[in-house]
C-alpha cells in the first residue's frame, strides 16, 4: 500500500475522532526489511522509523542517518539490559521499558551520557505470559518509580493479543495513561491503527502495509 494512502487513512481517522490534524505520528516499522525498501520510503520524505532489535538497527541506520536529515528512530522491540547503552546512543525513543532493572540502567546511563531518548512504558494489557510488559495492575507503581528516577516518560505502549478485540486493550491503555497524566499512546498496527487513533493513539506502528511482507 502506498505510503500516501496510509497517511490519508491516518488523516481521515484523526478527523473522524475529532483529533487535531497531524496529532498522530506514523512509525514505519522497518525491521527485517531490505535496505532498498527502507531507502525508497526515505526518498518519499518519511523520517520516522521503528526497529525491533538494537543489533539490526546498528547495522542499518548509521549510513542512512548520514545520508538523510531528520531521521527519528524508535526502538519498539524488547530491550536487553546489556544493550541499553547502544540503544540510547542509536534511538530517539524507546517504547519497551518494562521492568525496574531496565529503568535503573536507563537512569544511570542518562546521567552518564547527559541525554536520554523519550521513553514509553510497555504494558502487557492481555497479561500474556510470553509477552513483555508490566501488568496493568502494576503500571501505576512502575510509572511512579520511573518518575522518581527522573526518566523522560512520554507515554505507554501495548501490543494486544492477536485473538482479542484490540479496541478493549487500546481503551485500557488510554485509561492508565490518563490517570497518570501521560499523553503518549503507542498503539495500533497495520490492521487496527484506525481503531487505535479513535481511542487516542499518538504513535501508530505500521510495517507490512507500507513495506510489504517481511524478508527474513
Amino acid at each position: 500500500m502506498p505510503l500516501e494512502e496510509i497517511r490519508s487513512r491516518i488523516a481521515k481517522a484523526e478527523k473522524h475522532a475529532g483529533r487535531m490534524p497531524g496529532s498522530v505520528q506514523l512509525i514505519a516499522v522497518s525491521k527485517v526489511q531490505p535496505d532498498e525498501r527502507v531507502e525508497a520510503v526515505l526518498q518519499e520524505g518519511h523520517r520516522c522509523f521503528g526497529e525491533n532489535k538494537v543489533q539490526e538497527a546498528a547495522g542499518k541506520w548509521p549510513g542512512f542517518v548520514e545520508q538523510f536529515d531528520g531521521i527519528d528512530l524508535h526502538l519498539i522491540g524488547p530491550l536487553q539490559t546489556n544493550k541499553t547503552r547502544q540503544a540510547m546512543e542509536l534511538f530517539d525513543s524507546i517504547h519497551s521499558v518494562d521492568r525496574p532493572k531496565l529503568a535503573n540502567t536507563l537512569a544511570r546511563l542518562a546521567q552518564e551520557l547527559g541525554k536520554c531518548p523519550e521513553l514509553f512504558i510497555q504494558v502487557n494489557t492481555g497479561e500474556e505470559e510470553q509477552k513483555a510488559g508490566v501488568l496493568p495492575s502494576d503500571a501505576d507503581a512502575f510509572i511512579a518509580e520511573c518518575r522518581q528516577l527522573d526518566l523522560p516518560l512520554k507515554g505507554l505502549m501495548c501490543i494486544p493479543p492477536v485473538e482479542e478485540e484490540a479496541s478493549l486493550h487500546f481503551a485500557l491503555l488510554a485509561k492508565i495513561a490518563e490517570r497518570n497524566g501521560l499523553n503518549g499512546l503507542s498503539m495500533g498496527m497495520s490492521g487496527d491503527f484506525e481503531k487505535a487513533i479513535a481511542l487516542g493513539a499518538t504513535h501508530v506502528r505500521v510495517g507490512s502495509a507500507i513495506f510489504g511482507a517481511r524478508t527474513y
